[in-house]
């Protein structure tokens, strides 16, 4: 299988099953769309007739040559070898976990999925019993896992931030005991941070997620506080200051753009202008009946921004100026081992989500379904059986994903987004298929682009 697409001046051609990326010229894009395996022997006269219209017979001869040669060498139209890796995708230790600290939340923004913070389920906040047994569970089912990570989420986890911090010290009471190493990580709205929070998390948060949408018009119209009005001037200082005394390492601003804000590029350089230099910013994903969804409708003008901002990030590269955009960051050369291909985060079977209660779910947006509550805390009860289903949910479970070409980098998209909004974890929801392929059109091309550019200066 190939995927072949045209972007920025350059012919595209990625070969699905080994990864390759190549950029042919216009002839051999031509011929891609006129040949495909058993090659024969020769250029078949029909081809060399159907493309003599525009290129010299001697050329077609050689370079369907050349394709098929690569062909051979299992670098162009290769086999798909991964397939045999699925039976390997099985229940595995539990070994991430989201914390619903705060089941509550000091903003309302308007496209939260989480209820505006209470889940649809009644705004309260964890208390630390539950956090200590979220951390036993955590350590007693991740089996000889000695890496462990947890999350603090909510709404808001710095409104329960006492308990966010005895969880915290209670986690690292527990590493020598079990051989065990806990890597924290926070996602904040920012209203409530201080330089007292902010100590805290540089000492003991591996990553922390700001969460803010770009400009102060676009952040304003969307994430409002309880009184309806905007968090912007509350929140952009504290975030810079974060991330300042994080030397600028391992966090995110992180934002959502909506039907409202579809120049999203000019959020993204926004923050970065603002001096940020890790950034994701998302669509919303939600009903197609809410005033701010984006549609179908609406897909032409988000390619055609994805396209955007990858041409500014290319030209702001060239001045010497760099920034990690989330969802452009491709390694073409490594990648994710071969059973995270098949099935990405690892919900409901590696990664879980605790509530305020100790009600355990798949993940944090299953949260509120009922028929994806996987246990609780207090009963000990953790549905196993649930557990290897989603184990079991992956590329080639996963009946559209199998024959789509980007299967391997979005492996089979997110499982709780399928459920919400197709009914079934194993059904690809179309509108986030089509986001993704374009932002992976996009990353490709940059990585083919800076290629070019490092070739030109040796």
């Amino acid at each position: 299988m190939i995927h072949k697409y045209k972007l920025n001046g350059y012919n595209i051609v990625l070969d699905v099953h080994s990864g390759g990326v190549h950029l042919v010229d216009e002839l051999t894009y031509d011929m891609l769309d006129n040949v495909a395996p058993p090659f024969e022997d020769k250029c078949p006269e029909a081809v060399i007739e159907k493309l003599s219209r525009f290129y010299d017979r001697e050329e077609i001869i050689s370079c369907y040559e050349e394709v098929k040669e690569l062909h051979e060498e299992q670098i162009l139209f290769s086999e798909d070898d991964y397939e045999k890796f699925a039976k390997y995708s099985v229940a595995a230790p539990v070994k991430a976990m989201c914390l619903l600290i705060t089941m509550d939340c000091n903003l309302r923004c308007e496209y939260c999925f989480a209820s505006q913070g209470d889940y649809g389920m009644g705004r309260e906040v964890m208390d630390f019993e539950t956090g200590k047994r979220a951390i036993d569970f955590l350590l007693e089912n991740s089996a000889d896992r000695q890496n462990l990570e947890v999350d603090f989420f909510g709404g808001e986890p710095l409104m329960n931030w006492d308990v966010v911090k005895q969880i915290v010290e209670y986690g690292r009471s527990k590493e020598a005991e079990y051989g065990k190493k806990f890597r924290f990580t926070i996602t904040t709205n920012g209203m409530l941070l201080d330089e007292e929070k902010m100590d805290f998390i540089n000492k003991e948060m591996s990553n922390v997620v700001m969460s803010i949408d770009g400009r102060k018009e676009v952040n304003d119209r969307v994430r409002k506080r309880v009184d309806g009005t905007g968090c912007y001037d509350r929140i952009i200082d504290k975030y810079k200051t974060l991330a300042q005394k994080r030397n600028y390492e391992n966090y995110y601003v992180r934002g959502t753009f909506t039907k409202y804000n579809l120049d999203f590029s000019n959020d993204v350089f926004h923050l970065y202008d603002l001096g940020f230099d890790q950034i994701s910013v998302e669509p919303v994903v939600c009903d197609k009946s809410e005033k701010y969804a984006i549609t179908e409708k609406d897909l032409p003008a988000v390619f055609s921004e994805y396209e955007r901002l990858a041409q500014l990030m290319l030209v702001n590269e060239k001045k010497g100026r760099h920034f990690n955009f989330f969802h452009f960051m491709l390694d073409l050369d490594q990648g994710p081992c071969a059973i995270k291909r098949l099935r990405g985060c690892g919900s409901g079977n590696e990664y879980v989500a605790i509530t305020s209660k100790g009600d355990i779910y798949p993940c944090h947006q299953f949260v509120g379904y009922e028929d994806y509550l996987m246990g609780n805390l207090y009963d000990g009860t953790f549905n196993t059986e649930m557990k290897s289903q989603f184990a079991a949910a992956h590329i080639y479970t996963k009946e559209e994903c199998k024959k789509c070409w980007a299967k391997f980098y979005c492996s089979g998209g997110c499982n709780a987004n399928n459920y919400i909004y197709t009914g079934n974890i194993l059904s690809a929801h179309k509108l986030s298929c089509e986001i993704q392929k374009k932002r992976l059109e996009c990353a490709i091309m940059i990585k083919a682009a800076q290629a070019e550019a490092a070739d030109n200066l040796e």
